[in-house]
């Protein structure tokens, strides 16, 4: 820093304020001083910096997602990032792939490296591991699905209304008989999805049928392999609810196999990529993803700045999109 004060011919302290992106250096002072940087190639060093500040800040957050690879999860990331980076703070990401042990040790890696806050859509049924970590001041929200055993900003999606409101219009283009392809059980969306199908059914007076629910279909192979054995039956249903956005892909597979996918309604939760493209394009009942990314960054902000309110659960409402597939008559 000496090195780029002495080219730049400005005071170390302009020098920090530069690198530290912080106000008060005039933009002509400024590009001066970027450009000595660029000419010695000097790189700001982040962990000395945090030794020196008081408030002991990395400007860095970690963000434990399901799998990044899955649309949901990666709109979620995007959407946490672009907040963040508007504060010049880093994202750190990693995914736990459903499994408890892997999202301990994705959270421990992230405060090893003293991340400022945690954004978590957790696998993990009990979260006192994180009460550690909060007592040392890391922020804590989580997205998707609620903390378990801990006080915790959370933002969620009314998962059960939007499947209630999924089984009405389906109903209402004349299905009695409709499956449901859900996922893993113990996840809690998932677990809240088939109660919403459940009271959706009981609410237009139509008996549930076990012989028309599938469960535990994670992934899209498991899903298209139940969409199979379900219209196989004898009886089979006139229409399909999926659970969530691969169980989606998977049953449309099924259907597109089969050819039955312009004669059984299909009616999916979570909008998935280029299902408008699609003949019929598939109607959701989609989440906002980037809206839940987004209010969960401003409310892990908030903590940062400050905000020592109790802990509150935030949600983001779903909304129908209808494309074709879920108004098949049956």
């Amino acid at each position: 820093m000496r090195d780029v004060a002495a080219q730049a011919r400005v005071s170390l302290k302009t020098v920090s304020r530069v690198v530290n992106g912080e106000s008060g250096v005039s933009p002509r002072l400024a590009r001066r001083v970027l450009a000595a940087c660029e000419r010695l190639d000097y790189r700001h060093n982040h962990s000395a910096s945090t030794l020196r500040r008081s408030n002991r800040r990395t400007a860095t957050i970690g963000v434990v997602l399901e799998d990044v690879a899955n649309p949901f999860s990666s709109a979620l990331h995007r959407a946490i990032e672009d907040v963040a980076v508007q504060r010049g703070v880093l994202v750190l990401a990693g995914s736990s792939d459903e499994d408890e042990d892997r999202e301990r040790r994705l959270v421990f890696a992230f405060a090893s490296r003293r991340v400022d806050g945690l954004i978590i859509q957790p696998s993990s049924h009990d979260h006192r591991y994180l009460l550690t970590e909060r007592k040392a001041g890391t922020a804590l929200v989580f997205v998707d699905r609620p903390p378990a055993s801990i006080e915790a900003d959370a933002v969620l999606t009314d998962n059960a209304a939007g499947v209630r409101r999924g089984v009405q219009h389906l109903v209402a283009h004349g299905h009695r008989r409709i499956g449901y392809l859900g996922d893993t059980h113990t996840i809690a969306t998932a677990a809240e999805r088939h109660r919403g199908y459940l009271d959706g059914l009981a609410n237009q007076r139509i008996e549930a049928d076990e012989r028309l629910i599938r469960l535990d279909l994670h992934g899209i192979e498991k899903a298209e392999a139940a969409t199979s054995e379900l219209l196989e039956q004898s009886n089979p249903p006139t229409a399909l609810l999926t659970g969530q956005n691969l169980i989606t892909i998977g049953a449309f597979r099924a259907l597109r196999r089969m050819g039955l996918h312009q004669r059984i309604a299909l009616l999916g939760f979570d909008d998935i990529l280029l299902a408008d493209l699609l003949e019929p394009g598939i109607t959701v009942i989609a989440q906002d993803p980037a809206g839940i990314g987004r209010m969960a960054a401003d409310v892990l902000f908030r903590r940062l700045d400050g905000d020592r309110s109790p802990a509150q659960s935030h949600t983001v409402p779903t909304r129908m999109i209808t494309r074709g597939s879920g108004e098949i008559p049956p």
